[in-house]
């Protein structure tokens, strides 16, 4: 059989869409938007004259058919906010410009309007000045504030229509566009039996006979239309006290035509979408007007929508006001500054100092500093869930211009009292807007602790039962590298541990991510790791597996020649090794080990006591007695016996009087006696 290329390019084409209505991997754990409200677009098979490559594949893609399609975008009601919704306007405007759809419609309530004619003129004129600035084309709706009158003279017949038909257009109309007819309504005609306006009367709601034959021959022109939209403010098919029931005239009439897809109204300040007889009714919320705001992700927000238009179907998204990102703005330089204002720390003057009592009385001082070529404003506090710090002020604010600094203050106390576990440490916490011509980019809060200055706080008196930290599997303690320096070379790290159970994978003391040195003990099974050149050198234990529900004390060793493990004092394995030790800035973890993002994983169950890190090679030989409760020597870099909690830290026995922080619920209970 000859072999066409383009017989089997047709084949994988079959084959690849069958491949794609598969069903939706099993680990996606994210269901927004999962469900398809239209079915697959129309492909085609490719061919030479529209797929080209010089690559030998199996796979030839599917090819978008070569049909018109288009995007329009919806614009809400823009009054009875606060003055500056002209803004969010304004803004919309921008956020529209950058899709560039082919046409923008509104659904009416366009100026504040409820005036006389001199007001009414400045509103539009603003109003139109502003949507004016937009790429294509835009087609108002009249609502009741486009064209009710209120004032002292004489209202004048049918109020603001005539003043709306000479600045905004007509009162109803329609156009054809790719095929599509979209049709604008008018939803605030005058009474005839009683000259009145107004929209909380049903039987102000009925279309005049007029605008009824005019809706009528437009659909009838219409009818070889791909898509019928309608437009108009009022969303009458929900009925109620206001509307009553006079839309459904209108809504068989629609319906009989077999090709309107959408009708779209505003009014409520709210989006509400219904659907009916094949006909999708959508109520558009706000762009700039008054806005509740009472669940925004519901509904009640500034936002417009986009549509996109084919044959056979439309889709719909609502895009909240502002959200639009200008690719064309976000340059290296640009993307590059802002990453490194959000990742650079203010610089601190010096850490928060506690008498002997306790009590904490300073000013506290920091800089900040513009790395951006763009002024940045800045919302700044001390923050604490302590109540028993005192800070002064509670925030401030700063405009910083691009390169400048800007030097901040706050009264800090504490009375004396109990520096315990309820402690809690203080962060400066900074807010960042970088300002950009029109709007600005938030950067990610920062929160950057405070330093506490322990040295003349007495050490807590051991305790008299001997107490041990509770690990329940999702607990551990993170000692972060800025609170210690492990010199290169010789070391010794050991704890007295007592398993609940152990996993396949259990970190016990680590620091370990491709570097540094950790101490294991999966399944029961130690093993201490130091990263020396370019690979691991492991002790691991040759002895019978650890049965849970017994202290032991395990000990890593390396003397700058061998690595060595010890068990209770037993040597259980050793490895010749040498070299310099590959470091790393993430945190030394006790109970777990540590992820590339300082993520606490491979988690310990049970109870650890006694942790210490030393500078050199404490333990030699083949055995020696291990110190229930370790002692500081001129060696020790970090030691606890975990006899509490200093905050959600630990009280320290060397030089470092508090270290640590809590990952999960970690506790300090009495040591289980075995």
């Amino acid at each position: 059989m000859m072999y066409h290329p383009f017989v089997a390019a047709t084949l994988i084409f079959s084959a690849a869409c069958a491949a794609a209505a598969q069903p939706p991997a099993d680990n996606l754990v994210h269901h927004r938007h999962r469900h398809h409200h239209n079915p697959r677009h129309a492909t085609d098979a490719p061919t030479p004259a529209r797929f080209v490559t010089s690559r030998p594949s199996d796979v030839l893609l599917p090819l978008p058919q070569e049909k018109d399609a288009f995007t329009f975008v919806v614009f809400g009601d823009r009054t009875g906010g606060p003055a500056d919704g002209v803004n969010v306007l304004a803004d919309a405007v921008r956020d529209t410009n950058l899709l560039e759809p082919d046409l923008v419609m509104t659904v009416g309530d366009l100026i504040n309007g409820y005036n006389e004619t001199p007001q009414w003129l400045e509103q539009m004129r603003e109003y139109k000045e502003i949507m004016n600035e937009l790429r294509c084309p835009w087609f108002p709706v009249a609502g009741n504030h486009d064209v009710y009158w209120r004032g002292a003279g004489p209202k004048p017949e049918h109020e603001h229509d005539a003043n709306y038909e000479m600045h905004f257009g007509p009162l109803w109309y329609a156009f054809q566009h790719k095929n599509c007819w979209f049709i604008a309504l008018y939803s605030d005609e005058t009474n005839p039996k009683t000259g009145e306006k107004s929209f909380g009367k049903p039987d102000n709601h009925r279309m005049s006979e007029e605008q009824f034959t005019w809706l009528d021959e437009t659909l009838t022109r219409a009818e070889d239309a791909h898509h019928v939209f309608l437009f108009l403010h009022h969303p009458r098919w929900t009925g109620g006290a206001n509307y009553g029931d006079q839309w459904d005239r209108v809504h068989q009439r629609l319906v009989k035509a077999g090709n309107v897809t959408a009708v779209f109204a505003g009014h409520i300040h709210r989006m509400r979408y219904d659907a009916k007889d094949g006909i999708e009714y959508v109520t558009l919320a706000t762009v700039g007007g008054g806005q509740a705001g009472h669940v925004p992700q519901a509904g009640w927000l500034h936002h417009f929508n986009i549509i996109t238009v084919r044959q056979g179907q439309v889709a719909m998204a609502a895009l909240p006001v502002g959200q639009v990102m200008d690719v064309r703005e976000i340059t290296a330089d640009l993307a590059d500054q802002c990453a490194l204002q959000s990742r650079t720390p203010p610089a601190i003057a010096g850490p928060l100092t506690f008498d002997a009592a306790g009590a904490v009385s300073q000013t506290f001082a920091a800089t900040i500093t513009n790395h951006t070529s763009r002024t940045i404003d800045t919302t700044y506090a001390l923050d604490t869930l302590d109540p028993r710090w005192r800070i002064d002020p509670d925030h401030g604010h700063a405009a910083v211009a691009p390169g400048a600094t800007h030097d901040i203050s706050f009264r800090v106390h504490r009375s004396p009292g109990a520096a315990d576990e309820y402690l809690r440490p203080v962060h400066l916490v900074i807010n960042t807007d970088v300002l950009m011509p029109g709007h600005r980019y938030s950067l990610p809060e920062q929160r950057t602790p405070i330093a506490l200055n322990t040295d003349a706080l007495p050490t807590p008196p051991a305790p008299d039962a001997e107490t041990a930290l509770r690990l329940r599997g999702s607990d551990a303690i993170a000692i972060d590298s800025s609170e210690f320096n492990l010199p290169d070379g010789p070391f010794t790290v050991e704890c007295w541990m007592r398993a609940d159970s152990f996993a396949p994978r259990t970190g016990l003391v680590c620091k370990t991510e491709e570097s540094e040195y950790g101490i294991f003990v999966s399944r029961g099974r130690p093993e201490f790791l130091v990263y020396l050149g370019n690979a691991y050198a492991r002790a691991t234990s040759t002895l019978d597996p650890l049965s849970p529900g017994a202290w032991h004390h395990i000990a890593g060793v390396f003397d700058g020649q061998e690595v060595r493990l010890y068990i209770d004092g037993a040597l259980a394995g050793a490895t010749k090794a040498s070299g310099k030790r590959k470091t790393n800035r993430l945190p030394l973890m006790l109970g777990a080990d540590v992820g590339p993002t300082s993520n606490a994983m491979s988690h310990f169950t049970g109870q650890i006591d006694a942790f210490r890190l030393s500078v050199g090679a404490l333990y030699t030989g083949q055995r020696f007695t291990p110190e229930r409760r370790l002692a500081p020597t001129t060696s020790t870099l970090l030691l606890t016996n975990m006899d509490g909690f200093f905050g959600t830290g630990l009280w320290g026995e060397g030089a470092q009087r508090t270290f640590g922080r809590a990952v999960g619920q970690p506790a300090i209970e009495q040591a289980v006696t075995d």
